[in-house]
């Protein structure tokens, strides 16, 4: 595609503008009734040794997180240690259930269902223990399990 220099100026500008390859197929229509398809303009920018700038993504507002109450249970000293505790009665649709304390002080019940899987249901919603814990935890399950002979 042959332009003039002062037409290589303006797909110039309109680059550092920021404008969209479509944008300036358009303008080259509107302003110099020029007929490039998509493709050609593709071409012709990359003949004139330019980048499209890519749109800045948008920003997404970060979340707002309402201040958590402050628990009991949690502002008693961390143990250091998960304790875990088997209920007498095991919950309806349980072999066995109980609880567990974490080392954060936050509390959960846990079961273990006919199939053998285990569930844990934190007592704040949307608890989530750290990653040591929850295998300290396991452990321990395991171990008080093992010591009441199931």
């Amino acid at each position: 595609m042959n332009l003039t220099e002062e037409q290589r100026q303006r797909v110039t500008a309109w680059i550092l503008q920021g404008s969209k390859l479509s944008e300036i197929q358009n303008r080259l229509l509107s302003e110099f009734g020029i007929k490039l398809t998509y493709m050609e303009v593709r071409f012709l920018v990359d003949d004139l040794k330019l980048t499209p700038k890519d749109p800045e993504p948008p920003k997404t507002p970060e979340p707002l997180v309402a201040p958590k109450p402050l628990d009991e249970k949690k502002s008693a000293p961390a143990t250091g240690k998960v304790s875990v505790s088997v209920d007498q009665i095991a919950r309806p649709g349980t072999v066995v259930s109980g609880k567990v304390t974490f080392t954060d002080g936050q509390t959960a019940d846990w079961y273990l269902d006919q199939t053998g899987r285990l569930g844990v249901v934190p007592a704040q919603q949307g608890y989530k223990p750290a990653a040591a814990d929850v295998q300290q935890f396991q452990t321990a399950l395991q171990e008080e399990l093992q010591r009441l002979g199931l």
